[in-house]
């Protein structure tokens, strides 16, 4: 771990204000542990290595501006009224509502959605949904038995399933945060006792509870932390082997979408116990693998429509909605473990460019899968271009169950973990996006901040000190990884300033004795960039900071009923309205086979990025209202159209030959882009018609 301290530059700084209290800056690639943990909060207790960053409570920070917006449409959509429509959520005959666990639906369906509902419900303090989710918890809790098992009790050839159970514990959890409620602790205890005492041969033996018990593990830690039980760690290693082996070398133990953005992070989290850094660094291998095997495309994600299929690689390939949520969910655990900015970034990219376009605008739809290059979001069979059969390119409100219920978890998690504890008692700012932050710094003084910003599309993060009794605590600023000159300015309540910089993928650590008044101003000024990706025909991306940009198709929303293109394994409730909650095809009514007519090396001079004024309540993630377009140069690749499974047909090899016209193209951030085209070809310069005569034909 390497530590560059700026003393010479917070010196000067001092000294040319005449300011009196010190203020230091330090850039550090991560938080010192050796700090040991937050006193403010709950740690990891030894023997469990100490956590980089500490999770604040459920219920501490307030999201504003569009991720703000964004959690009301949740509420005011799928999210907030799956409880009326979802089968799998009627509380009649529900196996979660029953003490002894009986019922014939409920499953892994009500624990999706409560993770994401009930964290919805904590951070707008929304009274309807409070008392909605307290029912539910007050049922999970009501459901333990004698022998300390709770809720449904599922079998599978003889074994007990708990995949179920797996992700209650985390809605339990939130609970606990939130509300303090102790029989939670009581609960997992002895259900913890419970799983200890079950034999080997009859524990995780089921596909996805073995895939995912890295989620059991982190529950036994949360636990732990807090009852210092040492059966608790007994048990984590019994997890640890029984778990699908994700510690295996240039291999996954399966191909499925989801559990690998879950899964993958299962060693790095069972490494605090280890303390052997081959369980790390197996994390970040089986990140890296899947990547160069499949995930040669842009949006932070990988094609597993489904499963990962050798030869599936192209970026037309898609990932499921809960493949994008939980590898956000993993990339901030992995955050809070490691402290490596790394995953902050990842998580930036998947949310900003591969999930907004998962969901419909008002959120009360969304698609099974979604692919980079994506020219037609329909209600056909597209397998086996897709690996699955059905509707699953729909924008839908009852595409498969599961995604359909887990979806939720994305938005509200995000927001959880915009601020966290650092091991020395301060805060760290780790994603950005308007926020109110109440926190415990220093000797358990509360301060309250606030971080203006319209982060993505604003280069500016400010922060402001509203609340706050003098009290000297470090505050970080993460540094994203491509900004090249990040500058921080401190405004003092007291009129004197300071100012200093840090390189990218660093945390800029400002210590002093902050009060009420004083503000931060991080400048993250963005830049344009090209990626290429060798595996798919040297296909391009074009970026602008955190965001990649598509190309502007226009969209046709044909609206279809809902009734009829319902998802087998997705049920309605009795009385329910379809009508209410129509699915839509989106067909392109416009070209999108344009390959790039300059050259991304010179993608400076060759592109302009045009910036609406911004405006309160603007959704930037929606067509009509993005803030930021790119206007580049194009032409149209004739023979590269649908392929016979009516897919957007692999990219071609760049570079490509053509004869068409050279055009003025549009892109806009991926995010907002339901159709898509996002990796582009590159076209060959030298065989394109005279640009300059094209240009001149096209003003006439």
């Amino acid at each position: 771990m390497k530590h560059i301290y700026l003393v010479s530059v917070c010196i000067a700084a001092a000294v040319l204000t005449g300011c009196r209290d010190t203020t230091q800056f330090d850039i550090v690639d991560r938080p010192p542990c050796t700090y040991g943990s937050n006193e403010n909060y709950i740690g990891h207790r030894p023997p469990l290595l100490p956590a980089a960053f500490s999770k604040l409570p459920a219920g501490s920070i307030r999201p504003g501006g569009w991720v703000e917006k964004y959690l009301e449409l949740q509420r005011d959509g799928l999210t907030g009224r799956l409880g009326e429509i979802s089968a799998w959520l009627e509380k009649e005959n529900n196996a979660w509502l029953h003490p002894e666990g009986l019922g014939d639906h409920g499953w892994e369906e009500v624990p999706y959605w409560l993770k994401g509902y009930g964290n919805i419900a904590y951070i707008l303090n929304d009274p309807t949904m409070l008392q909605e989710t307290e029912l539910w918890i007050e049922a999970a809790l009501n459901s333990r038995r004698s022998n300390g098992y709770f809720g449904p009790w599922i079998e599978r050839r003889g074994k007990p399933d708990l995949w179920g159970n797996m992700i209650m514990l985390w809605c339990l959890q939130s609970w606990f945060e939130y509300s303090g409620d102790e029989r939670v602790t009581s609960l997992m205890t002895d259900y913890f006792k419970w799983q200890y005492q079950l034999p080997d041969s009859l524990f995780l033996e089921d596909y996805w509870e073995n895939s995912r018990g890295g989620d059991n593990l982190y529950s036994v830690y949360w636990l732990y932390n807090i009852t210092g039980d040492a059966f608790l760690l007994e048990l984590a290693e019994k997890i640890h082997r029984n778990t699908a082996d994700w510690t295996q070398r240039d291999r996954l133990p399966n191909g499925h979408n989801v559990n690998i953005a879950q899964s993958f992070r299962e060693p790095a989290t069972y490494y605090l116990q280890s303390h052997d850094t081959a369980h790390l660094q197996a994390t970040y291998r089986n990140f890296h693998l899947i990547r160069r095997l499949y995930g040669q495309v842009p949006g932070g994600m990988f094609g597993g429509d489904e499963n990962v299929r050798a030869g599936y690689h192209d970026p037309r390939q898609g990932v499921e909605t809960c493949g994008m949520v939980e590898q956000m969910s993993s990339d901030e655990l992995l955050l809070r473990i490691t402290g490596d900015p790394f995953w902050a970034d990842h998580c930036e990219t998947v949310a900003f460019n591969t999930y907004p376009a998962a969901v419909m605008p008002d959120f009360k739809a969304l698609r099974y899968i979604t692919a980079p290059n994506m020219t037609l979001s329909d209600d056909q069979n597209h397998h086996p271009g897709i690996d699955n059969g059905g509707p699953f390119l729909l924008m839908n409100p009852f595409s498969s169950r599961c995604c359909q219920h887990n979806h939720a978890q994305g938005w509200p998690y995000y927001a959880e973990n915009l601020w966290l504890a650092s091991p020395d008692n301060g805060l760290a700012a780790v994603l950005y996006a308007e926020s109110e932050v109440r926190a415990r710094v220093g000797n358990r003084q509360p301060v309250v901040l606030e971080q203006q910003t319209q982060y993505p599309f604003d280069e500016t993060v400010r922060i402001i000190i509203r609340e706050c009794d003098k009290v000297r605590f470090p505050l970080y600023l993460r540094i994203p990884q491509w900004c090249r000159e990040a500058t921080v300015r401190i405004a003092g309540a007291d009129g004197k300033t300071l100012s200093a910089a840090a390189p990218p993928a660093t945390y800029l650590r400002i210590e002093r004795t902050w009060a009420a008044g004083d503000t931060v101003e991080l400048a993250l000024p963005m830049h344009l960039y090209a990626q290429t990706y060798a595996q798919n025909g040297n296909s391009v991306s074009l970026h602008y900071g955190p965001l990649t940009f598509s190309l502007r198709i226009e969209e046709e929303y044909i609206e279809k009923n809902s009734a009829e293109t319902t998802q087998w394994d997705s049920k309605w409730q009795k009385n329910a309205d379809p009508t209410q909650w129509p699915s839509y095809e989106i067909r392109p009514a416009s070209a999108w086979n344009y390959g790039l007519a300059f050259d991304p090396a010179t993608i400076a001079e060759a592109v302009e990025m045009v910036k609406q004024p911004w405006t309160d309540g603007r959704l930037p993630f929606e067509m009509a209202t993005v803030p930021w377009t790119m206007k580049a140069k194009g032409a149209k690749i004739p023979e590269w159209g649908m392929d016979e499974h009516g897919l957007c047909a692999f990219v071609p090899q760049s570079p490509v030959k053509v004869a068409t016209a050279v055009e003025d193209i549009t892109l806009v951030p991926m995010g907002a882009a339901r159709l898509r085209i996002s990796a582009f070809p590159v076209l060959s310069l030298t065989t394109l018609p005279d640009m300059e005569k094209t240009e001149n034909n096209q003003a006439k």
